[in-house]
């Protein structure tokens, strides 16, 4: 009988994480806003040989080394971030290998480390969810070969201080070091700057969040160009689509959309957190598009319910009221926590109303229940 690897047959089912799409939905982080005019022009521009022909990626990404401002040899588009992610890991990983990274982070690194048949090595964050760094600098080992690091973090919203991140490059000269900064736009801190000077980092981003492009899916690796390179050995050279590389330079262009968009969403964050600190919701302050709010009072045992039931409770409470946001209670150190993405400026009063309304439901309901 034909079986797949064990590392692929031990593997959790993955489902997607869309719960609804009916109502506003505040549960991906997507941008609120949409994505540039100039961006909707331009692919309602395309041609029919846009379409048909195999797209050329090469153009595109010394665009985007230019933009950041690095070599086009260390940039490397990918199918979203996702795609980045994939690559980076089956280069680097493989039996007897360890992925190294804090909970609670973005829920695709230890499935796609598991993938490569890699030990998942998973560090735990204190009751504040800062990144644990000396607890990464004791557990870097000569088996650590990858590092994952998202930063801002998601679902937290957190920033590790620059030279946290630095001390944990510097530990691991033998591991491939991944910043994730799918969230840059919104802090304006990157460690770009420093590839030259560290050969082991990567540093990823995405047109997903700021540029409101998720569905076309793109996303950047940049590294050394010699690292980089071996990456291109085995990416296939088609995986970008068509349809967002021609838009890809209306995107880039229109910074002000880029700008206008990410001061409505932390805008919005600031709204939600000031709404917390109304409601004494303990929340975590955002450097995203997002604010992670604990609904229960404080963080639980993974083995009772009662806050997780809380957190579900919540979404539920504002699915009814037309805004759907994400249960994240599954999530290794964010038990009976709930996370908002920020709307636009005219959706707000919408979404605060919304939350309002249903903490008092779920707190009214779980006191009838104690």
């Amino acid at each position: 009988m034909l079986k797949p690897r064990n590392c692929i047959a031990s593997l959790s089912p993955y489902h997607s994480p869309i719960v609804s799409r009916a109502g506003l939905c505040l549960d991906l982080n997507e941008n609120a806003v949409g994505c540039s005019p100039r961006v909707l022009a331009r692919l309602r521009a395309l041609t029919a040989e846009d379409v048909s022909r195999y797209p050329e990626r090469e153009e595109d990404e010394r665009m985007v080394a230019d933009f950041l401002g690095i070599p086009p040899e260390q940039v490397l588009l990918t199918n979203g971030m996702d795609d980045a992610l994939a690559l980076l890991f089956a280069a680097y990983l493989g039996a007897g290998d360890e992925l190294l990274f804090a909970d609670p982070t973005f829920v695709m690194y230890p499935m796609l480390g598991q993938a490569c048949g890699a030990q998942v090595v998973r560090l735990e964050s204190g009751e504040d969810l800062t990144l644990p760094v000396e607890n990464f600098l004791k557990r870097i080992s000569p088996r650590t070969r990858v590092i994952a690091i998202a930063n801002p973090n998601n679902p937290t919203g957190l920033t590790a201080p620059r030279a946290d991140l630095l001390k944990i490059v510097e530990a691991a000269p033998d591991a491939a070091v991944l910043i994730d900064e799918a969230y840059f736009e919104f802090c304006g801190e990157t460690l770009i700057g420093e590839l030259a000077r560290h050969p082991n980092l990567f540093v990823a981003r995405t047109f997903s969040k700021a540029y409101g492009l998720a569905g076309l899916r793109l996303g950047v690796l940049t590294g050394a160009a010699e690292q980089i390179g071996y990456i291109r050995r085995f990416c296939p050279p088609f995986n970008v689509n068509a349809a967002v590389l021609v838009c890809l330079e209306e995107a880039l262009a229109d910074q002000s959309f880029v700008r206008e968009s990410v001061a409505q969403a932390k805008h919005g964050c600031r709204q939600i957190e000031r709404l917390c600190e109304e409601l004494t919701l303990r929340f975590w302050p955002s450097a995203t598009n997002f604010v992670l709010v604990r609904v229960s009072n404080k963080r639980s045992n993974p083995a009772d319910q009662n806050s997780n039931l809380s957190a579900a409770a919540l979404a539920q409470a504002m699915h009814r009221r037309g805004v759907v946001v994400r249960d994240t209670s599954a999530n290794p150190g964010c038990e009976g926590c709930a996370r908002i993405t920020a709307g636009t400026s005219d959706q707000m009063d919408r979404v605060l109303q919304a939350l309002r309304e249903s903490i008092a439901e779920v707190r009214q309901t779980f006191q009838q229940i104690s």
